[in-house]
């Protein structure tokens, strides 16, 4: 099955222990609504992401994430798959059906099988991340989607997750 154009597919691992990243820029970059069920990988996620000039609001499960994403305003939202209440595809799914958030970039951080890309794409996903993932390569990412989302919003000089 061929991938629709601008979805984006990065497969990396992790390497051995050591720093990811050691320096904090200034500014907001854009919000990042961070769902995974799993505490350290949220957190995780949400440090690097910081650490790079990221507001990060974090949800637990694909529940939580409808329940909060009106309110925070995301730039870019990244789901696990398997979490408790409601999956990544279900929120994702949820998500491209309502017209306040249909816009909204959804990155599927997970094991990223070809089941789970079709399934995703079928979703409306933008780009998906296998874990374990490189860090610079998750901030690669969300980067890329929040650019792509600013372009399409006509926000090119603005600061994302701002002027709303």
């Amino acid at each position: 099955m061929g991938r629709p154009q601008g979805v984006e597919v990065a497969k990396t691992r992790t390497r051995g222990l050591g720093s990811t990243y050691s320096r904090v820029v200034p500014g907001v970059s854009g919000r990042v609504l961070v769902v995974d069920d799993n505490k350290v990988i949220r957190q995780l996620i949400k440090v690097n992401l910081e650490l790079e000039g990221f507001e990060v609001v974090t949800a637990n499960d694909g529940a939580e994430c409808l329940d909060v994403v009106h309110r925070v305003a995301p730039d870019v939202i990244t789901l696990d798959v398997v979490m408790p209440r409601l999956d990544g595809f279900g929120a994702a799914a949820q998500l491209r059906a309502d017209p306040r958030t249909s816009a909204v970039p959804v990155a599927i951080v997970s094991a990223c099988t070809q089941q789970e890309v079709e399934a995703g794409i079928a979703a409306g996903v933008d780009a998906f991340l296998a874990k374990p993932f490189e860090p610079a390569e998750l901030v690669r990412v969300v980067r890329r989607l929040v650019e792509r989302k600013d372009r399409r919003d006509g926000r090119k000089g603005a600061p994302a997750g701002r002027g709303r």
